[in-house]
C-alpha cells in the first residue's frame, strides 16, 4: 500500500503539472463530441422513434374509439332484439293459450257428441236386452207349465 502511494507520487513529479486530471483541450473536445453524438443521436434515432410511438398511439387511441361505437352499437341492437324476442314470446303464449282453449272446447264438444252417442247405444241395447229378456222369460214360463203339467199328468197316473 505504501509502495503505490510512492508510485503515485513519483509519477506526478515526472511528469510535470499534468496528472491524474488533466484540464487542457480534451475537455471541452469531450463535451462538444457528447453534444455532437447527443444531436445526431436526437435526429437519427430518437425523433423517429418518437414519431413512430406518437402514430402508435394514435391508432391505438382510434381502434378504441371505433371499438367503442362498435361496442355500444352491438349493445343497442342486443337490446332491440331482446325486447323483439320478448315480444315475441309473449305473443306465441297468447297464441298458445287461445289455440289451447279452442282445442278443449273441440274436445268438450266432441267428447259431449260421443257421450251421448253412447248413452243412446246403451239405452238401446238395454232395450234389446230388457226385450229379449221377456221373451225368454216369457218362453220359459211357457216351457215350464208345460213340463208341470206333463209332471203332473204323469204324477197323476
Amino acid at each position: 500500500m505504501v509502495n503505490l502511494s510512492i508510485l503515485i507520487s513519483s509519477s506526478e513529479k515526472l511528469s510535470g503539472p499534468s496528472g491524474l486530471f488533466d484540464f487542457n483541450l480534451t475537455l471541452p473536445l469531450v463535451a462538444i463530441q457528447f453534444v455532437i453524438l447527443t444531436l445526431i443521436l436526437n435526429v437519427l434515432l430518437y425523433t423517429p422513434l418518437l414519431n413512430i410511438m406518437s402514430e402508435r398511439n394514435n391508432t391505438i387511441v382510434s381502434n378504441l374509439s371505433n371499438a367503442s361505437e362498435i361496442l355500444m352499437k352491438a349493445n343497442k341492437l342486443t337490446a332491440r332484439y331482446e325486447q323483439e324476442l320478448n315480444s315475441i314470446r309473449k305473443a306465441s303464449q297468447v297464441e298458445i293459450i287461445n289455440s289451447q282453449e279452442i282445442h278443449k272446447e273441440i274436445l268438450d264438444t266432441e267428447l259431449n257428441i260421443s257421450q251421448k252417442s253412447i248413452n243412446s247405444l246403451l239405452e238401446n241395447t238395454t232395450k234389446e236386452f230388457n226385450l229379449k229378456k221377456e221373451t225368454i222369460l216369457s218362453n220359459l214360463d211357457n216351457q215350464i207349465k208345460i213340463l208341470t203339467t206333463q209332471i203332473e199328468k204323469k204324477l197323476s197316473i
